[in-house]
C-alpha cells in the first residue's frame, strides 16, 4: 500500500498530539477525518475553549468531528463512512470497543511514557515526581484494558535531576511524533512486529499512572528533601505543586512552588520544624524538611503572577513565616 491510499482518521486533544498530527499531514499522508473533543467554557469570561487539534485541523481544511458521545449512533455511521484503514490515538479519551475496532489496520495510541510503566492519565508528571531517571513514548494497539494492548515500539530519553515536567513534556511531544510517523511507515511497508507488554522485560515495572488533582499538587513538608524537589518538579509549570504560607503579620494564602534547589547551602535551626521558614537578608527562601533543608526559587501568591522568590519576599515582608506541614 502506497501511503497517499492509506485513509487514516486521527484522534486526540492537546498540544501533545498536534506535533504527531502535523508530522503525519507533512509527510503526504490521507488524513480523513479528526476527532477531538466539544469546545467548552474556559477562563473567567468562560469563552468557549477549542482545542489545540481542533485549531491545527481547522487551519489545515481537515474533515473535524467533535461528538459529545463516542457512542452516538450518529457518529459512528459517520466514522464508519469515512472508510478509515487505521486510527491514531493520542491524548484522548478511552474509545468504545465499536470504535477501536472498526479499522481493517487497527487503532493504536502513542503513549507518554515506556509501556507497561505509568499506564493511566498522567505518566509524564508521575515519572518525574517519582524521581525516575529515564523514560519515553511508546505506541501499542489498543485493546479494552487501559494502556495494556501489545507494544509496537518504544524510545526511551533520560530525565535530568533537576528538569520539570514541561521540558520532558516538550521532548516527549517531539519524539513522540517522530515514533508515531515510524509506526506508520511500518504498517505501510508491513514491517511491524508488535510484543505482548507481559513478555516485556520489565513487565514486573507496571504501574498506574492516575489523573493528577489539587490535593496531589499540595506538598508534605514532613517529606525528604528529594521527595519535595521531585514534587514540584514534576508538577511545574502546571499544574503546579502547592502549599498554605502563614505569616504573624498576614492571613494563610496559597501559594504555588515552581522550583527548588535541593542542594542548597542556607542553613536552617536544628529545632526547627517542617515547613518552618528562614528568609535570609539577601531574600533567599529556606524550608525545613523531614530531613533536611530545601530552597524555594519561584514562587505564585494567589492572585499574583508566577515570580521570584525575592520579588516575592521584597513586597510581602512577613513576620515569621511558615509553611503549613
Amino acid at each position: 500500500m502506497k501511503k497517499e491510499e492509506l485513509k487514516i482518521v486521527f484522534l486526540g486533544t492537546p498540544e501533545f498530539a498536534v506535533a504527531s498530527l502535523d508530522r503525519i499531514y507533512n509527510e503526504g499522508y490521507n488524513i480523513v477525518g479528526v476527532v477531538t473533543m466539544p469546545d467548552k467554557p474556559a477562563g473567567r469570561g468562560h469563552k468557549m475553549y477549542q482545542s489545540d487539534v481542533k485549531k491545527y485541523a481547522l487551519e489545515k481544511g481537515l474533515h473535524l468531528m467533535q461528538p459529545v458521545s463516542l457512542k452516538d449512533p450518529e457518529f459512528i455511521e459517520h466514522l464508519r463512512s469515512l472508510q478509515a484503514d487505521l486510527f491514531v490515538v493520542i491524548a484522548f479519551r478511552m474509545l468504545p470497543r465499536q470504535v477501536w475496532q472498526m479499522p481493517p489496520l487497527g487503532t493504536f495510541n502513542l503513549h507518554a511514557s515506556l509501556l507497561p510503566r505509568y499506564r493511566g492519565a498522567a505518566p509524564i508528571n508521575r515519572a518525574v515526581m517519582n524521581g525516575d531517571t529515564h523514560t519515553g513514548v511508546t505506541t501499542f494497539f489498543l485493546k479494552h484494558e487501559l494502556d495494556t494492548g501489545d507494544i509496537i515500539d518504544r524510545v526511551a530519553i533520560e530525565i535530568g535531576p533537576d528538569e520539570n515536567v514541561g521540558s520532558v513534556h516538550d521532548r516527549l511531544m517531539e519524539l513522540g511524533a517522530e515514533l508515531t510517523l515510524k509506526t506508520i511507515e511500518s504498517i505501510v511497508d508491513g514491517t511491524l512486529k508488535t510484543i505482548p507488554q507481559d513478555s516485556m522485560p520489565d513487565a514486573a515495572e507496571a504501574c498506574d499512572a492516575p489523573k493528577i488533582f489539587k490535593e496531589t499538587c499540595r506538598i508534605d513538608w514532613n517529606s525528604p528533601t528529594a521527595t519535595i524537589h521531585n514534587h514540584v518538579r514534576g508538577l511545574s509549570p502546571y499544574p503546579a505543586a502547592w502549599t498554605v504560607l502563614t505569616a504573624d503579620n498576614a492571613a494563610p494564602r496559597e501559594v504555588k512552588v515552581y522550583a527548588t534547589v535541593r542542594g542548597t547551602d542556607l542553613e536552617m535551626p536544628a529545632d526547627a520544624a517542617p515547613g518552618h521558614i528562614h528568609v535570609t537578608e539577601d531574600l533567599r527562601m529556606a524550608v525545613r524538611t523531614a530531613d533536611g533543608v530545601i530552597e524555594i526559587t519561584r514562587i505564585q501568591p494567589a492572585g499574583k503572577k508566577q515570580m521570584p522568590v525575592s520579588d516575592f519576599l521584597r513586597g510581602a515582608r512577613l513576620v515569621n513565616p511558615q509553611f503549613t506541614a
